[in-house]
């Protein structure tokens, strides 16, 4: 279903149009190979330029609370609903509440020729292991749901010694995918990835395991363009994108 999305970029532009709007993203570091898939794409079709900048969604939330009204973006998608409601309580969301656009999944990821393979989630259980990759509980969203799945599971005991901290998901995968370590508990929108899916392989966490990660994003008050903001949210929460997320690795909530 993406290659259909995709296909619209084949469509020639438009000439005359204006110069393409600045649309300034701050999006929770699970969405980086979401919109590299599908902003080009809204680009195109909105006369738009999308300026994104990832990072775990409570860094994200401090940069926009410290700037106030004026702040350096037009729109925050964070990873949970806790975050956004963060910038809503401090009056600075154009939003009367934080808007659900997609469902994360949590997965257990390692390389290719990996000792684990064929990987199973009994892997944390192993004597063999050294180092587990997480993003940090504090400041991102699914390093809070990988600390929820282990006690769930109850693996928290038999891998506390060997957890690596990662700021964020994304660095959490970076460091497995660098072999700087061996498992990592990652989202599924990074597993799935043409990188880390040509370099690896994944195994589901059961999703009784953890709470709901329902993803939500705002549109800032301080926003110049508002009206653009708004335009892109609905379009990724239109028919024209929720169908294809889960090739992207998340669920739709539309």
């Amino acid at each position: 279903m993406l290659k259909a999305l995709l296909l619209l970029l084949l469509i020639p532009p438009v000439f005359g149009q204006t110069k393409p709007v600045e649309l300034r993203i701050a999006a929770a570091a699970d969405l980086q190979p979401v919109l590299e898939a599908v902003g080009p794409v809204y680009e195109k079709k909105a006369n738009v330029h999308l300026l994104v900048s990832y990072a775990a969604s409570s860094i994200l939330v401090s940069q926009i609370i410290s700037a106030g009204p004026g702040g350096p973006f037009d729109v925050f998608m964070g990873a949970d609903f806790y975050f956004p409601e963060k910038v809503v309580a401090a009056n600075l969301a154009d939003t009367g509440s934080p808007i659900p656009y997609a469902k994360g999944t949590l997965v257990l990821w390692t390389r290719n020729g990996s000792p684990f393979n064929p990987l199973q989630l009994s892997a944390l259980e192993s004597s063999n292991l050294k180092s587990l990759a997480i993003a940090d509980p504090e400041h991102a969203p699914y390093g809070r749901a990988a600390v929820e799945a282990l006690k769930a599971l109850k693996l928290q005991d038999k891998v506390k010694d060997h957890l690596v901290r990662a700021e964020n998901v994304g660095q959490a995968g970076q460091f497995a995918f660098t072999g700087n370590a061996e498992l990592a508990i990652i989202s599924k929108t990074l597993a799935v990835s043409p990188k880390f899916k040509q370099s690896g392989t994944f195994v589901l966490f059961p999703f009784s395991s953890y709470n709901s990660i329902t993803q939500t994003a705002v549109v800032l008050r301080s926003s110049a363009q508002r009206d653009a903001a708004h335009a892109f949210l609905n379009w990724f929460l239109s028919s024209e994108v929720q169908p294809h997320l889960p090739d992207l690795g998340l669920t739709p909530v539309k």
